[in-house]
This record gives structure tokens, C-alpha cells and sequence, in this order.
């Protein structure tokens, strides 16, 4: 697990290092420097039933998030650093409360007027994963947006996943388990107006572990509309198929496992001056050939922020 205060502070001192030492570079470059921050308050209701309705499943649950940034920005490139921090209260009993880290530092730069280049390094702690219900993750990616006109926008992005999972066993003993692997997304987006838009995403990605219940495969693809209805409002629905292959994990009649799911959603996004106010609501069918685990359930989600 990573101290998190200390990565904070080693992380925005390196970046007022900079400014500092080289005061003429945000005069006479054009270099902003500019913090911010944000909190968020979010509620989650949900409930999963079995197909034979046998086993229903509630949670409730509240969760705190701040965040702290600091940026670097000029007219073509810019740097960031961002802290968050997630407090999760799980609502009834039996269950415990959680808490998630991120730290994320990311580079920007305008290549052309039409060509973005971004690099960004991502460290999770007590992460939930497809394949662990705790883990902690090292993460590199690089993508390129071309926006060859206002209304096309075209993105590629490539991640690499190093993880850490908790199995109750100390990092480099024996019982503790590692994976790693790449993602790849794809996005095409295309404006229809002013806050109108039409976005399809493809993802692919696996993990290998040499423990037999890590390693997967994964495919997804969504398809989400958004159209602004008033000022500051914004509907925004969307489906998504997920499609998983797990390396080692057996159902009953001794086949690998395989899941489905379709998700379809609709959110609303109220963002009002500095606040951020979201609504939605999602509906989940999850199938597998462990018939045990097919189950349907929705989930709805309202997240009050506001940034600094």
C-alpha cells in the first residue's frame, strides 16, 4: 500500500520546483499555474436479483471524494497532477466501509491544431478490478486524438496494468499475487450542436497472472447520446455490451467461465456555474454459464460536487 499524504506532497513539490526555479518560464512563455480543487458527496441505491429470485441483493452505500490539482498549462502543453481520495460508508449491516486512493500525473500537448498527444502514469490503492475486490495498480498510458474537424474527433489510447492484489498475504511473500496486461481503447465521437453529440467506444484488454482466478479477457463496446435540454442540463443515454473470458476460473460442469453483460443507462447532467450536480440510472443483465451467478439488478447513483 502507498502513503498517500507523502506521494501527494512529494508529487506537487516537484511541479512548484519547477515554476520556481525558472521564474522568466510563466512570464515570458505564457506558462499558467493554476491549483484547484473539488468535493463530492454521492449516493448509490442498488439491487441484484437472481434469475429465479431466489437471492436478492441491496446496498446502499455514501461516499466522500475530494480531489486536489495543480496544473502547468501554456498555450499548447500542459502538465497536471491530481490527487483523489474516496471515503466509502456502506449502508446496513455486515458490510464494511472502504476507502481508494489515486494519484495521476499527465501531460498534454497540441502536436497540431487537429493532433493532441497525451502520457499519463496512474497509481491506484485499494482499487476494485474485474478480477479482485482489492488491488493496487500501476498504470501507463499514451493516446492520440485527431479532430480533423470540429465536429469529427477520433481517439486511440493504450494502457499497461500492473497490479498488486490483497490476498491477506504481505507484497513479496509467499500467498500474495500479481497481474499485468494491456488495454486498448478506440472512441469516435461526432458533434451533432452545441453540447450534442454521438460517442461509439471499443475496448479490449486482459490480465495474466500465475494466479489461476486473475487472469482474464475482456471485450466492450457502447454506444452513449448526449443533447443538452436547457441551459447547464444535459440528458445522456447509453448501452454498453461487456463480454468476459476468465484464464482459470471454473463453473460447475468443469468449463471456463464466461459472462455477458448489457447495461443499458440514462444520465442527467446538471452542471450550474461550479456545481456538478448527476443523476443516473442504470440497469444491469449479467449471464454466464455458471447459472449461478446470472443475476439482473439496477443501480441508481446521484453525485453532488463542486469545484473550487
Amino acid at each position: 500500500m502507498i502513503h498517500f499524504p507523502r506521494a501527494l506532497g512529494c508529487l506537487l513539490a516537484s511541479l512548484l520546483a519547477l515554476v520556481t526555479a525558472s521564474p522568466t518560464l510563466a512570464q515570458d512563455a505564457g506558462w499558467k499555474l493554476e491549483p484547484d480543487a473539488r468535493i463530492e458527496v454521492q449516493t448509490v441505491s442498488a439491487q441484484t436479483t437472481t434469475r429465479d429470485d431466489d437471492l436478492v441483493v441491496d446496498g446502499e452505500a455514501i461516499s466522500v471524494r475530494a480531489q486536489l490539482g495543480l496544473a502547468l498549462n501554456s498555450e499548447s502543453t500542459r502538465f497536471r497532477l491530481e490527487a483523489d481520495r474516496i471515503e466509502v460508508f456502506r449502508l446496513g449491516g455486515g458490510r464494511n466501509d472502504i476507502s481508494r486512493d489515486r494519484l495521476t500525473a499527465t501531460f498534454q500537448h497540441d502536436v497540431t491544431k487537429s493532433l493532441e498527444v497525451q502520457l499519463q502514469a496512474r497509481r491506484y490503492d485499494d482499487l476494485v478490478t474485474v478480477e479482485s475486490a482489492d488491488s493496487d495498480e500501476w498504470q501507463g498510458s499514451a493516446r492520440v486524438t485527431f479532430e480533423p474537424t470540429r465536429d469529427n474527433r477520433f481517439r486511440l489510447a493504450a494502457t499497461w496494468r500492473d497490479r498488486q492484489y490483497d490476498n491477506g498475504a504481505a507484497p513479496g511473500t509467499i500467498g500474495a499475487t500479481t497481474g499485468e496486461g494491456p488495454r486498448v481503447d478506440a472512441q469516435y465521437r461526432r458533434r451533432l450542436g452545441p453540447n450534442h453529440f454521438v460517442a461509439v467506444d471499443l475496448r479490449a484488454e486482459n490480465i495474466r497472472s500465475d494466479d489461476p482466478d486473475r487472469g482474464y479477457e475482456r471485450e466492450s463496446a457502447g454506444v452513449a447520446y448526449t443533447r443538452p435540454v436547457a441551459k447547464d442540463l444535459r440528458v445522456r443515454p447509453a448501452i454498453e455490451l461487456i463480454k468476459t473470458r476468465f484464464d482459470g476460473r471454473l463453473t460447475d460442469t468443469g468449463a471456463l467461465r464466461r459472462d455477458r453483460q448489457v447495461v443499458p443507462e440514462v444520465e442527467l447532467l446538471w452542471w450550474p456555474g461550479k456545481w456538478r450536480i448527476e443523476a443516473e440510472a442504470k440497469y444491469v443483465f449479467f449471464n454466464s454459464n455458471e447459472t449461478a451467478r446470472e443475476r439482473e439488478g439496477y443501480r441508481l447513483t446521484l453525485s453532488v460536487g463542486y469545484a473550487f
